[in-house]
């Protein structure tokens, strides 16, 4: 198939490799440039509409809305396209993006994904998607080329949207509940390796606790997936539970406290810094 990318971040960039090597002819465009071994780099994001499916993975709504919406690239799309949006978006934007397309005539299905770059890299990403039935089928074979697993989150596309900031939500919960058990149990002489070898091994065995503890047990926060865009999806699910009308007490305790983080001038550092910043926070 000829397939459009359009945005070359950590995980736009191995997910258009990935579809290369699968023999795809894949044409990108990205806002700074750039080059993909095996890809295309066309001028605009309207030349990569041009193709018969059209992977989107920028960083945010505002993003994608002057990318996009704001030239209505989508208007002159190739006729029968799917496009696949992959990032991180408020369930309020996909909802737009949803009768944006129905406007325009074009097949929309949200697939945002679980995992970092080195994830994406090897082609096993947790691909939650959602959209129409027959648009899906379309384009699962690209799916199971970037992904590892699809979980189809069902026939409503910003269904995954939420799917996934309540995903990227959880993640920093299980941060900052490794932080505050590593202030308990430092206090009282045991080490943070120590006391992690005892919860991977019992209760806590999932890969963001594996990830993330070996970050704070380690203290490299190098990033892989940065505090500001962290900040930015748990302010996505703060908007979501205004919208349901639900008060989340955790979500807006993880919220502050990675604003503290970002504030603090951990913005550019991993989001797991969070911990860094509770584990080094004064006490009364």
């Amino acid at each position: 198939m000829e397939i459009g990318m359009i945005g070359l971040g950590a995980m736009g960039r191995a997910m258009a490799r990935n579809l290369a090597r699968a023999g795809h002819a894949v044409k990108a465009w990205n806002r700074s440039g750039g080059f993909v071994e095996g890809v295309t780099m066309v001028a605009s994001p309207a030349e990569a509409f041009q193709s018969d499916a059209v992977f989107t993975m920028l960083a945010d709504d505002d993003a994608i809305r002057s990318t996009l919406l704001v030239p209505n690239v989508l208007a002159h799309a190739r006729p029968g396209l799917v496009h696949v949006l992959s990032s991180t978006i408020s369930v309020a934007f996909a909802r737009e993006l949803v009768a944006a397309h129905e406007a325009a005539g074009i097949a929309y299905v949200s697939a945002p994904v679980l995992g970092r770059p080195d994830v994406a890299a090897k082609g096993e990403l947790n691909v939650l998607a959602g959209g129409p039935p027959d648009a899906l089928a379309k384009v699962r074979p690209l799916l199971e080329v970037i992904g590892g697993r699809i979980w189809d989150m069902g026939d409503h596309a910003p269904t995954a949207n939420a799917a996934k900031i309540a995903c990227n939500m959880m993640i920093t919960m299980a941060i900052e509940a490794m932080a505050e058990a590593v202030v308990l149990t430092e206090a009282n002489g045991l080490p943070r390796e120590r006391f992690f070898d005892v919860i991977l091994n019992t209760l806590f065995g999932s890969r963001s606790y594996q990830v993330y503890s070996a970050n704070i047990a380690n203290e490299n926060y190098e990033p892989g997936f940065k505090a500001t865009l962290g900040l930015k999806d748990l302010r996505l699910a703060s908007e979501a539970a205004d919208d349901a009308g639900r008060i989340l007490p955790m979500l807006s305790a993880v919220h502050g406290r990675m604003r503290e983080t970002v504030e603090a001038g951990f913005g550019e550092r991993d989001w797991s810094a969070m911990a860094a910043f509770t584990i080094a926070a004064p006490g009364k």
